[in-house]
């Protein structure tokens, strides 16, 4: 199959590759692979055998930019890709509402396209075909995305890593009930309908390099008061929250990396440089407990709502905690093994008991 893999926006050491999707009422729809290439197409830091590869996905009003992810992640023997999915980023097409959908299942189609194109990738590499172990990273709304997907489809993914997931909806049982029926009932009717909600815009303004954080950020593909909130995407969200809450389990094991603290609120605060400001850690680690029956919580003080985003010596922290766990529930087979090339271990800001997972269940 002919495969147009183009350098990407991100330079010479990342490719991409554009996945046709069926369209929708507003025309033709892409998703967006990319892979991190820095030796190029003929091989990787991966032994030869079984490939151990990651799959990134983003949240919501947002993209893949995180080249520090994927560097350290290649030096700890991963084949990385991420995933713009359809209506973001690199796959957000002239036309489009950004962000929209009125399903989280839709992006069924996003991630089967990209895992079928990663793994033909990764054969195109060594010459052969090849096995996978496949890892999904996924942040924020697409760590909902993943989740739910993870538990349709048991025995797909080796592991299962989350950053910051959005795993259930603020308020009492009732008052999400109410707003679960409004909003669907809404949403038949006016599925685009935007929302006049609060646009706080403290994420955007901790991580971007124009404000106070460090990163480029392309303010298009992730704008400073986030893509408007329309009535179907929020009613797709509230949908995926009940099913979780009805209860779901993703077989493989699941890594939960979030921050020790959230700032919430429409003013800006300092202390939102150094803790979550989109969403409530409390809940998220009571719901996220319950994925599975081999869940690991690890709460990291200092840490931003993306995890990987955060200052210094905390993301280094994030992203090697990630691969040290990631050794330890997908290593390389034995048949597979040589030695690899390592990343430093990052050294951490903060006491080490502070660090320890906040809860973990086991077989």
């Amino acid at each position: 199959m002919d495969e147009s893999w183009a350098e990407d926006i991100l330079g010479p050491s990342f490719r991409a590759l554009t996945l046709p999707l069926e369209p929708d009422d507003e025309g033709p729809r892409v998703a967006t692979l990319v892979a991190y290439e820095p030796d190029g197409a003929g091989g990787t830091a991966e032994p030869a055998g079984t490939a151990r590869a990651v799959l990134y996905v983003h949240g919501f009003s947002d993209y893949f930019f995180h080249e520090e992810l994927a560097r350290t992640l290649h030096l700890h023997g991963w084949a990385f890709f991420a995933l713009d999915l359809h209506k973001y980023g690199r796959s957000l097409l002239p036309g489009q509402t950004p962000g929209y959908v009125t399903s989280l299942e839709d992006y069924d189609a996003d991630l089967e396209a990209a895992i079928l194109a990663l793994e033909r990738r990764i054969a195109v590499r060594r010459g052969v075909p090849t096995a996978v172990d496949l890892v999904l990273i996924a942040h924020s709304t697409g760590g909902l995305v993943a989740t739910l997907w993870a538990a349709r489809n048991p025995g797909r993914i080796a592991a299962l890593v989350l950053s910051s997931p959005w795993l259930d909806t603020p308020g009492t049982a009732l008052v999400k009930r109410a707003a679960h029926g409004i909003l669907a009932r809404l949403s038949h009717r006016r599925p685009k309908l935007r929302l006049r909600l609060p646009e706080p815009g403290a994420s955007f303004r901790s991580i971007s390099d124009t404000r106070e954080g460090e990163w480029d950020v392309d303010p298009a593909w992730r704008p400073e008061a986030g893509f408007p909130v329309t009535v179907g995407w929020l009613a797709a969200v509230l949908a995926a929250h009940a099913t979780l809450a009805r209860g779901i389990s993703v077989s493989a094991p699941v890594l939960v990396l979030c921050s020790a603290a959230s700032t919430l609120g429409l003013a800006w605060k300092s202390a939102k440089l150094a803790t979550d400001s989109v969403l409530d850690v409390e809940p998220m680690v009571r719901r996220a407990a319950g994925l599975g029956p081999r869940v690991t919580i690890r709460r990291l003080p200092g840490a931003l709502h993306d995890v990987f985003l955060s200052r210094g010596e905390v993301r280094r922290l994030a992203v090697d905690s990630a691969a040290w766990w990631l050794d330890a529930y997908v290593p390389v087979r034995a048949a597979d093994r040589r030695e690899l090339p390592r990343a430093a271990p990052a050294r951490t800001a903060v006491p080490v008991a502070d660090a320890e997972p906040a809860g973990r269940s086991e077989d």
